[in-house]
């Protein structure tokens, strides 16, 4: 696997479409409701969409009524975690921990047994359905 960090920006805006680069790649911020992905139901996992890295299993997810894909755990070592202080508040960013592309944010305000909602920009995610 090459070090998918080290790509430039100019790879990066080539990989991506103009909304997943700005989401992915400058902590950009979807517009609520406006993903597929909110709906998606099937079994299967939901990937980076940067890189390609599986993250969260389609059990995991939930209806968290905010208008992004919601997942109470992701799998395991596959997101990491930063410190976010824009918009005059600090959240808890998160991001793939394969190619370090921006997801979304978690919160203390998810369903047992994690407590945890991880809200996530649809842009940054491919839903890789389970095949039967």
């Amino acid at each position: 696997m090459t070090d998918q960090t080290s790509r430039s920006d100019e790879e990066w805006r080539a990989l991506l479409g103009p909304d997943a680069y700005k989401v992915l790649r400058k902590h950009a911020t979807e517009r609520a409701g406006s993903s597929p992905l909110n709906y998606e139901k099937r079994p299967g996992r939901f990937a980076c969409a940067g890189c390609g890295q599986a993250l969260f299993d389609a059990s995991t997810k939930f209806e968290s009524g905010t208008g992004w894909p919601s997942f109470w755990a992701p799998l395991e070592d596959t997101v990491a975690t930063t410190t976010d202080r824009s918009w005059f508040m600090t959240r808890t960013e998160v991001h793939c921990a394969r190619c370090e592309g921006h997801l979304g944010h978690v919160f203390p305000d998810g369903p047992k047994p994690t407590g945890l909602r991880y809200c996530l920009n649809g842009v940054a995610l491919k839903f890789d359905p389970e095949e039967e």
